[in-house]
């Protein structure tokens, strides 16, 4: 007989019944279980259409589905960009098609991720989960401003993806340390939270629903701390990566390639701590999938991107929940009941795992097509056991 033990009852209505019967299911099991809230990843790359060398809507899925979401956000740097009715179309009949939990798409900001003018927002927006014009940043802070005044009328948040092109100067790895010792070219952090410094401004001024992606260091943290405190609609997300990893982890690996890339200690110390005091909002894995070939180059050569929808959870519960950081159930805010009150997403479905088990990161195993993870190898506490939807 199954001994189950429901976590997040008190965060989500009515999910003690939900998770009893679906507790069901697993009475023929030995063992104990964990049920969770099914979680929510705001920030994935699906690659379709236009990229299904490097993943699907199938294959992304099942990988989030054995991360125990039941729910992803899309981003839009796809082929066609769904910037219109039109070009979204195609994802969305993808998604219908082929996809093994609920996606969302988002629409981009501007047409074809240009940055030079807006996007349809307005037909676009009762199919999409907000706009982004993700792994880039608007440049121009004018048309940010009417982004985010169209965006308020529609009700939509404004997901940015926090760059200055000005301020990355060829670089691929934080200009740091690691940088000057192995002569890479380095990003510097001020091209990420100066973006976010104006950003914050245009959206007090306009009211917007303003979401920060991937922030990747202290002073971005600072920033909307500071911001909330005064009142900004604000919230924001960090990668799994970023809370575990610093510059001092980096070998000469693709897979340790990212963007925003890892940066200092006292960054990722900063983000800890933004993540206890409530400053960040939600964990998101910035699932980016390539081709092996593409990660194989080495840390310049590499596309950016690595993989996470498959080993999230586990990282979190095992290096944040077991260590003593944050509490199981801080995490099921971060992963599941933050992100869909943010993005106005409805609850469903459980995750079921077993957290008394240990097991080793193991990109073989992966449903993703992407194998690229810095966290191979890792041992981490907790063995996915279902998603019921």
């Amino acid at each position: 007989m199954a001994k189950l033990k429901i976590c997040g009852a008190n965060r989500v209505p009515g999910f003690s019944a939900l998770a009893e019967a679906a507790g069901e299911a697993l009475n023929h099991r030995e063992g104990e279980f964990f049920l969770f809230p099914g979680f929510c990843d705001v920030h994935v790359h699906l690659r379709e259409p236009g990229f299904s060398y490097k993943e699907t809507i199938r294959t992304g899925t099942l990988a989030a589905k054995r991360g125990g979401y039941t729910c992803v956000c899309a981003m839009p740097n796809l082929n066609p960009v769904p910037d219109s009715l039109e070009t979204l179309k195609p994802q969305l009949d993808l998604i219908a098609r082929d996809a093994a939990i609920r996606v969302l798409p988002y629409g981009a900001i501007t047409a074809g991720e240009k940055g030079e003018v807006l996007a349809d927002m307005a037909a676009m927006a009762p199919y999409v989960c907000g706009f982004s014009d993700d792994g880039k940043g608007v440049q121009d802070a004018g048309l940010m401003r009417e982004a985010m005044q169209t965006a308020k009328g529609l009700g939509k948040v404004i997901a940015a993806h926090c760059e200055v092109n000005e301020l990355l100067r060829g670089g691929y790895v934080h200009d740091g340390d690691y940088a000057r010792a192995h002569g890479h070219r380095g990003i510097c952090s001020e091209s990420e939270w100066r973006q976010i410094e104006r950003d914050l401004k245009l959206a007090d001024e306009t009211g917007c629903m303003y979401h920060v992606c991937h922030i990747s260091c202290g002073e971005s943290a600072r920033l909307i701390r500071d911001a909330k405190k005064d009142g900004v609609d604000v919230t924001c997300e960090t990668g799994p990566h970023y809370l575990l990893l610093d510059e001092n982890d980096l070998q000469e690996d693709g897979r340790f390639k990212m963007n925003p890339p890892l940066r200092s200690r006292r960054d990722r110390e900063a983000l800890l701590e933004a993540l206890c005091d409530g400053t960040i909002d939600m964990i998101a894995t910035d699932h980016a999938p390539h081709s092996a070939e593409e990660k194989s180059r080495g840390l310049e050569k590499s596309a950016f991107g690595i993989v996470g929808l498959e080993t999230a959870f586990p990282l979190m519960y095992t290096y944040l929940v077991r260590q003593g950081v944050i509490s199981l159930e801080r995490l099921v805010d971060l992963m599941a009941v933050n992100p869909r009150q943010r993005f106005g997403l409805p609850f469903e479905g459980v995750a079921v795992w077993d957290l008394n088990r240990e097991t080793t990161v193991d990109p073989a195993s992966f449903a993703s097509m992407g194998r690229a993870t810095p966290f191979a190898g890792w041992k981490v506490w907790g063995e996915w056991v279902e998603t019921m939807i």
